[in-house]
């Protein structure tokens, strides 16, 4: 099986942190690499990332048209400013390269239907970076759901509430300054509170009624938004995101990031299972499942080895998009585009005070 050989545009923390030191496995003293895909080089608009770069071995290119020029980069994942991911797409696409991006997949849906278009004439693949389907504890979750454990469901509710712009550097960087990006509580993490309801449901999103929070914090963008929603399958649903919410430590931030899932005979929590970790021992937090039943409390903790990507949300997320290119079962950027018409009917709701929104 040979190696899919990608190429990254946009090396900001994500990049590094989650897929160059997890993804692609180049934090050695955590992970070995994975044999099916490997990475190249990167570039950024920003020189200074250069030696950053470097110093995992990557080849650092001068600009995006020139990673774009390599032939033997057959894909790229982009992680460059959201106001940037349609033109970048769109130069990626023409280019030849398979793409993987970071979400939103573009400003609009509009752009986003473009990009699809694209992709399908080109006989491209293309996926959004919806990675916390990956989890190992999300993806067993998904599983007793569906096969009847808690009964059935009334109610699902899925938060990711914490801090972020209350000192003066947060509150001018981009996800707190430039409403444009869609960086704010919606578009940056309710986002992943929308598509995870429908993955553990098993069940689209058809329709949404949001409504802004009220606003402690100086910043750009809305502070927090209350979302409910309908499935297809007529289930209902809340999700809550804000940017004003302390949360004390670090650990009991990451620890209300999850969701409760209230079916007629039990319920389940998922404690930390909304955010960026795998579950690796050297995690800041413990991320787990609760179920109460009958007055009866159940932990699960995420199983598989810790250095093989067995519970690696990135690497899984990166392998399931080479697969695709090996396969030729290409992905067509559905599910990115649906997760946006999702976050533009919340704002769209939440514009005219509340009103349901179809999709």
């Amino acid at each position: 099986m040979s190696a899919v050989t990608y190429g990254i545009i946009g090396f900001g923390g994500i990049a590094e942190n989650r897929m160059v030191k997890e993804g692609f496995g180049l934090d050695s003293a955590r992970f070995s690499p994975p044999s099916d895909v490997r990475l190249k080089g990167v570039t950024d608009a920003n020189p200074q990332r250069r030696k950053a770069a470097e110093a995992y071995g990557l080849l650092w290119y001068p600009s995006a048209e020139k990673l774009l020029a390599d032939k033997e980069i057959e894909a790229v994942y982009i992680a460059a400013p959201n106001s940037l991911h349609a033109a970048i797409t769109q130069a990626a696409l023409s280019a030849g390269k398979h793409v993987l991006l970071e979400k939103p997949m573009t400003n609009e849906p509009a752009a986003a239907e473009v990009l699809r278009a694209l992709a399908k004439k080109k006989s491209l693949s293309l996926s959004v970076n919806l990675m916390m389907k990956k989890n190992t504890l999300n993806i067993a979750a998904r599983e007793r759901i569906l096969r009847g454990d808690y009964g059935d469901i009334d109610h699902i509710v899925t938060h990711m509430e914490f801090l972020y712009g209350s000192t003066p550097e947060e509150a001018a960087s981009w996800r707190c300054s430039k409403p444009e990006e869609l960086g704010g509580p919606i578009g940056d993490v309710a986002s992943h509170c929308l598509y995870m309801a429908e993955f553990l449901l098993d069940d689209r999103i058809t329709e949404v009624r949001c409504s802004f929070t009220p606003a402690s914090l100086p910043i750009a963008v809305e502070n927090g938004a209350v979302i409910e929603f309908t499935t297809a399958g007529g289930k209902s649903g809340t999700a809550r995101a804000a940017f004003n919410q302390p949360r004390g430590s670090l650990a009991a931030t990451i620890e209300n990031l999850g969701y409760e899932v209230y079916g007629s005979n039990a319920v389940l929590f998922g404690v930390g299972t909304l955010f960026q970790l795998s579950g690796h021992a050297d995690e800041p937090a413990a991320i787990r499942l609760e179920t109460v039943r009958d007055g009866n409390r159940e932990v699960y903790y995420p199983e598989g080895d810790d250095t093989g990507g067995k519970r690696n949300i990135y690497r899984a997320q990166i392998q399931e998009h080479a697969e695709s290119i090996r396969s030729g079962k290409l992905m067509d950027g559905s599910d990115g585009l649906h997760n946006l018409k999702l976050v533009a009917a919340c704002y769209d709701s939440a514009s005219r005070g509340g009103k349901a929104v179809r999709i």
